[in-house]
């Protein structure tokens, strides 16, 4: 494998390590849970077996990781609407990154689904952070 490829790999794993994909992910987690108006359990513990398991998440210390959630769970609970443009613009960080916007999507898709049903606000939200990331929505399903 040439020394460019290989630099270019190490870089886009690096990507992955940094504070605006941890961010990001945080808050499409936070963003998802509460789209249809509650954090159901079942949402919550699936952030949590993320966060434990997720093989581009287990570089941040897992404490970190469910305060960030948390924090953007609880301003999200309290004003919806207020929260929502501050949660939007961590998820933004990765817009310039397409791997790194994918993934967050992605991770989105998983949290939607957790409790069994993917509501119909979840896919706005879904829709809505899609073209924020310049991210095609037909990627990730109707």
């Amino acid at each position: 494998m040439s020394k460019e490829i290989q630099d270019w790999l190490a870089q886009r794993k690096a990507a992955f390590r940094g504070a605006p994909y941890r961010d990001a992910s945080m808050a499409m987690c936070a963003l998802v849970a509460t789209a249809d108006g509650s954090v159901h359990p079942a949402e919550r513990k699936r952030v949590e077996s993320l966060i434990e398991g997720h093989e581009r998440l287990k570089h941040f210390p897992p404490d970190q990781l469910l305060r960030l959630f948390n924090r953007h769970i609880d301003r999200l609970s309290g004003d919806f609407r207020r929260a929502r443009g501050g949660v939007l613009r961590e998820i933004a960080k990765v817009r310039d990154q397409p791997a790194l916007a994918r993934a967050v999507i992605r991770t989105g898709v998983v949290i939607a689904g957790a409790d069994g049903h993917y509501a119909h606000a979840e896919r706005q939200v879904i829709h809505e952070v899609c073209q924020l990331l310049n991210v095609s929505p037909t990627e990730f399903g109707p």
